[in-house]
């Protein structure tokens, strides 16, 4: 061990480091989703990322990346398995031809109406853990972090 950085600075990072136990927490999260979603070959950020898309007007790909906060290079590659399926479609906005609009497709839909119950019941689930704790707080704090 180097003096500067002696085993107590790792504990100190274990135990007080927010981004380590959100990101632990989203893995946790995500998987029991994962999990749930498989039978509709979906996984959690795909069942996000077709919901963000059920809106009456077709959202840019912009939109969308901000949304998910995701970069727009990152939202392109995660929406290519999605649109091989015909889950959505992908189309140039009308009033600029330089930007893309994200359109949910019947099958997409469809997919999120078989699929929603599912994420119904982890959600409850999750919830029903997260009572024990007093999850209103938890979701507060995460909500301000999450968005600008």
């Amino acid at each position: 061990m180097h003096p500067d950085l002696p085993l107590s600075t790792t504990h100190e990072v274990r135990d007080r480091c927010l981004c380590l136990h959100l990101q632990r927490a989203a893995r946790h999260v995500g998987r029991r989703f994962d999990e749930a979603l498989r039978p509709f070959q979906l996984t959690n950020g795909q069942f996000s990322l077709l919901m963000a898309l059920n809106r009456p007007d077709a959202p840019k790909l912009g939109e969308v990346a901000t949304l998910l906060v995701m970069d727009r290079t990152t939202l392109t590659a995660n929406l290519k398995p999605l649109v091989r399926r015909d889950l959505l479609t992908i189309e140039p906005d009308p009033a600029d031809r330089r930007s893309r609009r994200l359109l949910l497709g019947d099958a997409g839909r469809m997919l999120l109406i078989d699929a929603l119950p599912v994420w119904r019941t982890v959600h409850e689930a999750i919830d029903a853990e997260l009572a024990q704790v007093e999850s209103a707080p938890i979701l507060k704090q995460l909500l301000a972090l999450s968005f600008d």
